[in-house]
């Protein structure tokens, strides 16, 4: 075997591989139909590898060239269709499939011109430059690109230009007289060995995107309370120390279900997931933009308000007392009413989270201590402080 047709071996079972990696990735990507069209690619782009070979070895030659020909112009354009998956892009294809037709007819009729010339070189590889420069432009017009994302345009878009100087290598290397030489020649080597370069660096640029926010999917749903689908606590933990930083003072709500343990007796442990999930809507409905919402206990919530004041933090907590008073639940009978206690603390520039949520927590306690349905105010963060230096 010729150099070139062992690199065409490596370049089959790497695509093999790819197309497996990506068919693994499919079952956890919110992107799986992308991730199978990247499969169906490196599947398809594999074939062009077992067709080279019938050319040197399973007269005639003219079908297998085409057909090597043709699948591997099919598997960029394929990419095209997973890359618009993947970013959200109308494809046509319809326009694929008669772009794909007209560059094989292309293919056929060049065949017979003199090997090793421009006349055929150019027009044989311009397709697939064509073909990868569709997907650069689409993925650089898709969105607001990444540093991933930027990264994949630079590399489509060198893999096209580099089937543009193939065409001029094959020319100043000799690709051969006829398809049957190609194997043997200098210019295959040269090629198959940058189409293992291309082929690994592209499908690890496209894993790269898929995994990536395979990670962000799953750093978010750890941050999620599935029950109400409000941030729980490392979530609100976790996003509230960037809002801190603002000018202040902030907003801070603490509130609790009243007789959250009597629904859970009188209607099950599935009426009390009901009345968790209808309270969080409530919560997630009313708050403000750029607040946090987060269910950070069994049925104790947290809001926070950047930016927003004791009055107008205030204002909002008793009006969310008042409707959550008289709302109805679906799923509860129609005359169950579910209520909640708040405690309101302003927080000011500097002051400790850790704090701020005593004190807050303090003053929701002193509400349930009052009767429940009720909002009370927290004392400044001085009172407490000095309290706490006297029991200490």
């Amino acid at each position: 075997m010729s150099g070139a047709g062992f690199l065409l071996a490596v370049n089959f079972l790497i695509a093999q591989c790819f197309c497996m990696f990506f068919l693994a990735v499919s079952a956890r990507s919110r992107n799986r139909v992308a991730a199978r069209w990247f499969a169906a690619t490196y599947a398809v782009a594999s074939l062009a590898a077992i067709f080279e070979f019938l050319v040197a070895y399973v007269p005639p030659a003219k079908p297998w060239a085409i057909l090597a020909f043709a699948s591997m112009l099919g598997a960029m354009l394929m990419l095209r269709v997973g890359l618009g998956q993947l970013y959200g892009l109308k494809t046509n294809r319809a326009w694929l499939v008669a772009i794909f037709s007209a560059f094989v007819a292309l293919d056929y009729f060049i065949y017979d011109l003199p090997r090793g010339t421009l006349s055929h070189a150019l027009p044989y590889q311009t397709p697939f430059a064509v073909a990868l420069g569709m997907s650069a432009f689409a993925v650089w017009r898709a969105r607001p690109p990444s540093f991933v994302d930027r990264a994949l345009i630079v590399l489509l878009a060198l893999t096209s230009v580099h089937f543009l100087a193939k065409a001029f290598a094959a020319v100043l290397a000799g690709s051969g007289n006829t398809a049957q030489d190609y194997l043997g020649s200098q210019f295959a080597l040269v090629s198959q060995s940058m189409g293992a370069v291309l082929i690994v660096t592209v499908g690890l640029m496209l894993l790269c995107v898929l995994v990536l926010e395979i990670v962000a999917d799953e750093k978010v749903n750890a941050e999620v309370d599935p029950l109400s689908s409000l941030l729980n606590r490392r979530g609100f933990d976790n996003r509230i120390e960037a809002l801190l930083a603002g000018t202040g003072p902030h907003g801070l709500i603490l509130c609790d279900i009243d007789h959250f343990k009597k629904v859970n007796d009188t209607y099950g442990h599935q009426g009390g997931d009901v009345a968790i999930r209808a309270f969080g809507e409530a919560l997630s409905i009313a708050a403000p933009p750029g607040a946090l919402v987060a269910r950070i206990g069994g049925e104790e919530f947290a809001l926070f308000l950047p930016n927003t004041g004791k009055e107008a933090t205030l204002l909002f907590a008793h009006t969310l007392r008042a409707t959550r008073a008289v709302a109805p639940i679906s799923g509860l009978p129609p005359g169950v009413r579910i209520t909640a206690s708040f405690g309101v603390a302003e927080m000011t520039r500097g002051e400790p989270l850790r704090l701020a949520m005593r004190r807050a927590d303090d003053a929701l306690y002193a509400a349930k201590n009052a009767g429940r349905d009720r909002v009370h105010e927290a004392e400044p963060p001085t009172v407490v402080v000095e309290v706490f230096k006297r029991a200490n």
